[in-house]
């Protein structure tokens, strides 16, 4: 009994150990990569990089535009990249990705969420059996692999080695933590696909956006199936060229309609929706430049 006793103290203790150390862990979000800012230690460069740290998960959201910045920016932060839980690629346009070099440089098993697109960056799987159009009467030697194709044809990622995981549909990837994945209907993106990452807490959703290609809207109305209050928006906007009516437009509908307690943009937002949104939330807008640290409700 006395055997039993001590070892039910021992997993009480490590217990207790493990609580406390995720108790006292930081719930926040640093800007790593941004094109404005005010600290001096970090370069600005166009491109999108956030650390997500949360419940004792510690995400890298996007990678920036240029790997030597990356690392710059992250060594400056004092962000150890050795050290996370797994990595979310919004999509696959150079200004989110760049940085993949320096990330796998330092850390090659990382797992990598990333959008699935038939032969995409970030690799592909297609069933032979649905991949092409047969056709028996050629000879052999015409024939796609003499006419006995593998199961599965994987098409060669950008990165070889990289863990990734491709995403095709919204998914729950730890407790609490979410994907949201939609693919762009907009002239100039159309089918490009891109994740978002919402992390549910106690006072409500923290959304993670890379560019919005899909929409804004469309990405905070996916959002709110999960939980209708979202207590803050970091990430582009995808606003940078759009004109006076339609940036007043979606401020009002992030306040109004979908009533986002915060708002915290950057990158592609643009900077009359700055202004715009700055106005609407009044002391609810967060400044996110490159460098910030943003902390989250526990």
């Amino acid at each position: 009994m006395r055997h039993i006793s001590l070892r039910a103290l021992a997993l009480f203790i490590l217990l207790l150990l493990a609580h406390i150390a995720v108790a006292e862990t930081p719930n926040r979000v640093t800007i790593l990569y941004d094109s404005f800012g005010k600290f001096p230690t970090l370069t600005m460069d166009w491109g999108f990089a956030a650390l997500v740290e949360y419940g004792g998960k510690r995400i890298l959201f996007d990678t920036g535009n240029n790997a030597q910045v990356f690392e710059h920016n992250v060594k400056a932060a004092g962000v150890d990249l050795r050290n996370l839980d797994f990595v979310v690629m919004s999509h696959r346009h150079g200004d989110h990705m760049g940085g993949l070099a320096h990330l796998l440089k330092v850390n090659r098993t990382v797992k990598i969420y990333s959008p699935k697109e038939r032969s995409g960056v970030y690799g592909d799987d297609q069933p032979s059996s649905t991949w092409y159009r047969k056709d028996a009467s050629l000879p052999a030697e015409q024939r796609y692999y003499r006419g006995s194709p593998p199961e599965i044809i994987h098409m060669g990622e950008a990165w070889p080695g990289a863990n990734f995981q491709l995403i095709d549909r919204n998914t729950e990837i730890a407790p609490g933590m979410y994907l949201i994945a939609l693919v762009s209907d907009k002239p100039g993106t159309l089918e490009l696909r891109e994740l978002s990452l919402a992390i549910r807490t106690p006072a409500g959703l923290v959304l993670v956006v890379g560019c919005s290609h899909p929409g804004v809207e469309r990405i905070v109305q996916e959002a709110t199936a999960i939980n209708p209050h979202i207590y803050i928006l970091f990430g582009g906007l995808h606003q940078i060229q759009a004109q006076d009516p339609e940036v007043e437009r979606i401020a009002t509908v992030l306040h109004n309609q979908y009533r986002l307690e915060r708002v915290a943009p950057g990158h592609c937002t643009g900077e009359p929706e700055f202004a715009a949104l700055r106005k609407t939330f009044g002391d609810h807008y967060v400044y996110a430049g490159v460098g910030s640290v943003v902390d989250l409700p526990k």
